[in-house]
């Protein structure tokens, strides 16, 4: 006896009938609907919001889906990667939960994989493709100053009140206070140190940071320079270093004083500044690059041209302007073409105390 299959429509559904009697002959071709194809599964929304900027570095990643997900299957990916776990809030939503935080300048790309291989449904649907999220997190001058002033690359430090952070709000500002190093600020500083304004001593800082960690020297807060600060912090690896300071008076007779740790070490050394046409600028900067020799060549203010091959123990602080050793009759007014001059002995006991990052401050009346 055979068997005879027919189809019948059930609201919306499929039922089966099979009747007896029919022959395997009459079943050829027959096709068999067991219920409507699934759904595939969808990304409703994620927190960031794709192409976010000035995302916290403690903020808590959310994606919502179409549908409850299953449980224990396969989670979406960060890069560049961030300790932590994802957790299942809802039935269809899960959260990343950070064991560290997010590195400030750096941009996060999120990953939702699809396919079969992918994030699945409780039902059993996917994505039909993955999907990509990127957002861009913030910098916080005032926590990069707090890690620094910690670490002693300031000249003034920073004590943290209350319980150490949580490992993922460790790039957040922390309450605390910020004393100057020493007994009193160091001369021409001052005006240059506000809590949360990225400024000179905040670039030197970093810039002095960068030449010790073997990081490329920008004085720019990026995510490379978080990433080992926060690093460093981590560890208590402080500056190993004292912290110099080159103080320069264009008042005649012109002078140079170098501080280390705050005491003047070379005090009132006799140097030249620039002529008028040529002035050495009024300012502080942060010495950026610092060779035994280097080759000085240009036009004076009067037209004519000077090409020095060797001029020793140069640290370039603006422009083209350095301290440097060079040999005159005299010292203690305006003869350079910009750079602050000194004897060539005096400026290779000086040099070891000027490294990158260091603090060049000239101040005083045009020449």
């Amino acid at each position: 006896m055979g068997l005879a299959v027919v189809l019948v429509g059930v609201g919306a559904g499929v039922g089966l009938w099979i009747r007896p009697g029919a022959s395997r002959a009459a079943m050829k071709g027959a096709t068999v609907a067991v219920g409507p194809a699934k759904a595939p599964l969808t990304v409703k929304s994620e927190v960031p919001a794709a192409g976010a900027t000035g995302v916290a570095s403690d903020a808590t990643v959310t994606v919502t889906f179409s549908a409850p997900l299953s449980s224990g299957g396969v989670m979406p990916a960060l890069s560049p990667t961030v300790p932590g776990v994802w957790q299942l809030v809802t039935p269809t939503t899960i959260a990343f939960a950070a064991s560290g935080p997010f590195i400030p300048g750096i941009t996060e790309t999120l990953t939702i994989p699809g396919g079969a291989s992918g994030v699945r449904a409780a039902d059993g649907a996917h994505m039909v493709s993955s999907a990509t999220v990127t957002f861009a997190v913030a910098t916080d001058t005032l926590r990069l100053q707090q890690l620094l002033g910690g670490l002693g690359y300031l000249p003034v430090s920073f004590a943290p009140a209350g319980p150490p952070p949580a490992p993922n709000e460790t790039a957040q500002a922390q309450p605390g206070t910020f004393t100057w190093r020493w007994a009193s600020s160091l001369s021409g500083l001052e005006s240059h140190w506000a809590p949360g304004a990225f400024g000179p001593l905040t670039r030197g800082a970093i810039m002095t940071f960068e030449n010790q960690h073997g990081l490329t020297v920008d004085g720019l807060a990026g995510a490379s320079l978080w990433s080992a600060l926060l690093q460093a912090a981590a560890a208590g690896s402080v500056d190993p270093k004292p912290y110099d300071y080159a103080f320069v008076s264009k008042v005649v007779p012109e002078t140079l004083t170098l501080y280390v740790n705050g005491v003047a070490r070379f005090p009132n050394i006799l140097v030249n500044t620039g002529v008028h046409g040529a002035d050495t600028p009024d300012g502080t900067y942060p010495v950026f690059e610092h060779v035994t020799s280097s080759r000085m060549k240009g036009t004076n203010p009067n037209g004519t041209h000077y090409d020095d091959p060797a001029v020793p123990w140069a640290s370039f602080f603006t422009g083209g302007d350095a301290l440097h050793g060079f040999v005159r009759s005299s010292y203690g007014f305006p003869q350079s073409n910009g750079c602050v001059e000194m004897p060539i002995a005096t400026a290779g006991q000086l040099w070891p105390y000027t490294p990158i990052g260091t603090l060049v401050t000239v101040v005083g009346p045009s020449s």
